[in-house]
């Protein structure tokens, strides 16, 4: 199903996507994306999608999100693309902030449709800046099931460490699976995007 929508304010990707910051606003929008991938998002998240979406608890989730970005503690962001008029959303990314460690964990997903286009990499790569730019972050964790391979090889491309692996660490409800743990420190981010220039 295709979401479109206006932003007021977009973080540009290149030419053909944007982060959009993901508010109470875009709730529809948003919405009709968690309803056309839960089912497949429920195989990665153990703790989220395993239920259809409910508009309502969608919304408030959104005004939630908000408040922790107003408050300094979430970075909540829609990943979206061009459309005729407005952007579509199609994924998700987010940075969950702790200022009193200096550290954050990044997360993210993707409408199927729309892997294979580098948008979580450039994503990813747009809040790393953030993180380790003007909010002064030394440290970004990232987590995904052991067998999430995509989302891995976003952390490996993009420079994190892989610094263990809880066994089990993921409860699903007919499952356990083991979660891969990765960090990246500022100086080796500051190090990469050098190199990259």
């Amino acid at each position: 199903m295709s979401t479109v929508t206006a932003a007021l304010f977009t973080w540009p990707l290149g030419d053909d996507a944007a982060l959009v910051l993901r508010t109470a606003e875009l709730a529809d929008a948003h919405f009709a994306l968690v309803q056309a991938n839960y089912r497949e998002l429920a195989r990665w998240f153990p703790d989220a999608f395993q239920e259809p979406p409910v508009l309502e608890l969608t919304r408030a989730n959104l005004a939630e999100g908000a408040k922790g970005w107003i408050d300094g503690e979430l970075l909540p962001l829609s990943i979206a693309v061009k459309a005729d008029d407005g952007w579509q959303l199609v994924g998700w990314a987010q940075l969950i902030i702790n200022q009193a460690k200096r550290s954050g964990e990044v997360g993210y997903w993707l409408d199927a449709g729309f892997v294979g286009r580098g948008l979580v990499t450039r994503a990813v790569s747009a809040i790393l800046d953030h993180a380790f730019g003007p909010l002064g972050l030394e440290r970004i964790g990232l987590t995904a099931t052991a067998d999430n391979l995509r989302s891995r090889a976003v952390a490996e491309r993009l420079g994190f460490t892989l610094e263990g692996v809880l066994r089990e660490g993921a409860a699903f409800p007919t499952e356990r699976r083991d979660v891969a743990l990765y960090g990246l420190l500022s100086r080796e981010w500051a190090k990469s995007v050098e190199q990259a220039e």
